[in-house]
C-alpha cells in the first residue's frame, strides 16, 4: 500500500459557496498496488473540469465517497504484470474514458463510447475491476477510473497514453480532456473543409480547445460564442476571428457552416442549431442534466438538410488522438497552455470548483510538487 493524498467527494449536491460547504475533503488515504494489466502514476498535473463539477453538484449522479479528477498527467512509477509498452519514469496522459478494444462500440472509430468502460466508470471501478483506494476501513470509489485529484494515482493501462518528456505537464493534462474533447468535436466529428466557417457555442475548457483546434486548421472564420464578457477576450486573444454573445448571434442572424455547442445546457444547445447555416453540421458535445429538454424545428433540419452529431469525448480514440494533439501543439500550432486560466494548490479545490461554477475559470490546474 501506498500512503497518498487525495481530494475526496463525501456528499454529492451540497449547496455553494464550495469553500464554506466542503462537499470535498483533502485527506489522507492508503492506494494498493497495480494488479495485472495496471500502473501506478505520480501525478504531476490535473486539470479541473465541468465534468468534475456536474459531480459536485449533482447533475452526475456517482458512488460516494469518491476520490475525483479525470484529467491529469504523470509519471510512470510502478508497472504491474502484463504490461510491456510502458516503462517506469515514462510521462503519461490519463484519458477518463478507457477501451477495452474488443466491444462493438469500440470497433466504431471512436463514434461510441467502450460499453464495459462506461460500466466500469458508473460504478466508480477501474476497467480491471475493483477498487484501490482506501480510507481507514472505508472503500474510496474511483472517478471515471482516473482519481487524478491526488499525488498518486492506480489505473489500467488502457486509461493513458504516453507522451514525450517535452510536453509539460500542464499541456500534457489539459490533453487529456478538453482537448480530447473539444479538439475532437471539430477533428473527428466533422471533416471541416477550405473556407468552413466554425462557431463554437460555450467557451470554457472544452469550447476554447474547440477554438485553437479550428484556428489550427486555417480555413475559415473561427467565431466564439459567450455570455461572459472576460472569455469572448480571451477567445479574441486566442485568435478567434469574430466573438459574439449568444444575443448578439440570435439578433444578428450571424450563422456559420460548422457549430459546436460545448456549454452543456438546453439553451445553448437551441442556439448552437439556430446558428447553424443550412447545409451545415451542430456538434453538441456538453453535458448538459440529464432530465434537461430541448426545442428545435423539425422541419427546418429536413428543408435545409441540415445534421446535428452528438460527439462524447470528442468522438475520440486517445492513443490515436493526443500523440496528434501533442505534435500540433509541438509545432506551435496548439497553443494548449494558453487554455489555463489559474494554477492552484490540492488544498484549493473547494474555492477551484466556487471558481468553476461561476463562469470565471477556463482550465484551473492543480500542480503537484
Amino acid at each position: 500500500m501506498t500512503a497518498i493524498r487525495g481530494a475526496v467527494l463525501e456528499e454529492i449536491g451540497r449547496p455553494g459557496p464550495y469553500a464554506s460547504s466542503t462537499p470535498i475533503s483533502v485527506c489522507e488515504l492508503e492506494l494498493a498496488g497495480p494488479c495485472a494489466g495496471e500502473l501506478l502514476i505520480r501525478i504531476e498535473a490535473a486539470g479541473l473540469c465541468h465534468s468534475d463539477l456536474s459531480v459536485v453538484d449533482g447533475n452526475r449522479t456517482r458512488p460516494v465517497p469518491m476520490l475525483l479528477g479525470h484529467e491529469a498527467a504523470g509519471r510512470v512509477e510502478r508497472v504491474g504484470p502484463n504490461v510491456a509498452d510502458v516503462s517506469v519514469g515514462e510521462r503519461v496522459v490519463m484519458t477518463f474514458l478507457p477501451r477495452c478494444g474488443e466491444c462493438d462500440a469500440c470497433r466504431t472509430n471512436g463514434r461510441l463510447p467502450c460499453v464495459p468502460g462506461s460500466v466500469a466508470n458508473n460504478e466508480g471501478r477501474l476497467l480491471g475491476g475493483g477498487r484501490r483506494l482506501q480510507r481507514g476501513d472505508e472503500t474510496v470509489h474511483h472517478h471515471l477510473g482516473v482519481s487524478g485529484f491526488a499525488t498518486h494515482a492506480v489505473v489500467d493501462r488502457r486509461s493513458v497514453v504516453p507522451v514525450p518528456d517535452d510536453v509539460p505537464p500542464e499541456v500534457a493534462a489539459v490533453l487529456g480532456c478538453a482537448v480530447l474533447t473539444g479538439g475532437g468535436a471539430v477533428l473527428n466529428a466533422v471533416s471541416p473543409g477550405p473556407g468552413d466557417s466554425i462557431m463554437v457555442v460555450g467557451l470554457g475548457g472544452v469550447g476554447m480547445a474547440a477554438v485553437l483546434t479550428a484556428l489550427s486548421l486555417g480555413h475559415g472564420e473561427v467565431i466564439g460564442v459567450d455570455g461572459v464578457p472576460t472569455k469572448l477576450d480571451t477567445a479574441r486573444e486566442l485568435g478567434a476571428t469574430q466573438v459574439y454573445s449568444p444575443t448578439e448571434v440570435a439578433e444578428r442572424g450571424i450563422r456559420a457552416n460548422i457549430v459546436v455547442e460545448a456549454a452543456g445546457n438546453s439553451r445553448a444547445f437551441e442556439a448552437a442549431v439556430a446558428a447553424t447555416a443550412p447545409g451545415g453540421t451542430t456538434v453538441t458535445v456538453g453535458l448538459p442534466a440529464p432530465e434537461a429538454r430541448a426545442q428545435i424545428a423539425p422541419l427546418r433540419l429536413v428543408a435545409e438538410a441540415r445534421t446535428i452529431v452528438g460527439s462524447y469525448l470528442g468522438s475520440a480514440v486517445p492513443a490515436r488522438d493526443i500523440p496528434r494533439y501533442a505534435q500540433l501543439w509541438r509545432e506551435g500550432r496548439l497553443p494548449v497552455e494558453k487554455l489555463i486560466s489559474a494554477r492552484i494548490g490540492l488544498d484549493d479545490i473547494n474555492a477551484g470548483m466556487d471558481e468553476l461554477a461561476a463562469g470565471r475559470a477556463i482550465r484551473q490546474v492543480i500542480v503537484f510538487d
